[in-house]
């Protein structure tokens, strides 16, 4: 048995295990022929696992393993991320007031409510589709967020005016404070719904929920602030959101790293038990 007969009955046959004697010899020895055979989606006697080293794979594979709930349907997840959002800021508008009602155009309000309206709800929709890998996105998770952010800052330059030189006073830190709150309180309760996914980047994830967290401030700001400085809708609200998807796109980093080291300890040990 040589070389020149193996390809021969590569082209002849289908060669699959289990081989003759002189089929096995020869392929033991040529690692030419042992490479053919595995290109050609068959696999050699001498790279064949043994049953014991099956068995210890299949022991360290089903050893983590647990049964888990199902995913409830994507309709289902965003609705309870848009009422999570819509309650949490009804809620802080309530605590505050609406103020801003008063003092606003009906074009302002048209145009900065919807813009938030409509990113609230691509943002909500993107985290669904990242909860299922594999999911087709009308936009890039990785260019939302800062689409997103650069909507908004031009949809309140256009409809704002800018009052006075940009500076922050008492009122720009206490409406940051009261956003970044409202944020942390919605924060929670995304994550228990976000956490149910599959999501393959976390600071992907991390920054667009942190994005929708910090939208929840920024709403509920635009309702309750009666300061129509563009200057201080740029940096005590919109900044709130840009802090949330700042400190989200950061923790989810850790959360990578995390889980990278989990997965490389898990080789290791692995390695050691082989």
């Amino acid at each position: 048995m040589n070389c020149r007969d193996i390809d021969g009955m590569l082209v002849e046959t289908s060669m699959a295990p289990p081989f003759s004697t002189e089929v096995e010899d020869h392929l033991r020895g040529c690692a030419r022929c042992r490479e053919l055979v595995r290109a050609l989606g068959t696999s050699a006697p001498a790279d064949q696992p043994l049953p014991a080293a099956l068995r210890q794979i299949e022991s360290g594979i089903v050893a983590d393993l647990h049964p888990v709930q199902p995913m409830p349907p994507g309709r289902y997840i965003f609705a309870a991320l848009a009422a999570i959002f819509a309650c949490v800021v009804a809620v802080g508008v309530y605590r505050l007031g609406a103020f801003a009602l008063a003092v606003m155009s009906p074009l302002q309000a048209g145009v900065i409510w919807g813009t938030l309206a409509i990113c609230a709800a691509l943002l909500g929709y993107s985290l669904v589709q990242q909860m299922a890998p594999g999911s087709r996105h009308w936009i890039s998770p990785r260019l939302l967020p800062i689409g997103i952010t650069v909507t908004l800052a031009l949809a309140i330059a256009v409809v704002f005016p800018f009052q006075q030189e940009w500076n922050f006073g008492a009122r720009d830190w206490a409406c940051i404070r009261t956003g970044v709150s409202l944020g942390v309180i919605a924060a929670v309760p995304f994550w228990l719904v976000l956490r149910r996914g599959a999501n393959l980047s976390p600071a992907m994830t991390g920054a667009a929920s942190g994005l929708l967290a910090g939208l929840v401030g920024t709403s509920a700001l635009e309702i309750h602030c009666p300061n129509l400085d563009a200057w201080h809708i740029l940096v005590a609200h919109l900044g709130v959101a840009v802090l949330g998807a700042t400190v989200g796109f950061f923790a989810g980093m850790v959360v990578g790293a995390r889980n990278i080291r989990a997965v490389w300890s898990s080789i290791q040990r692995a390695d050691k038990r082989a």
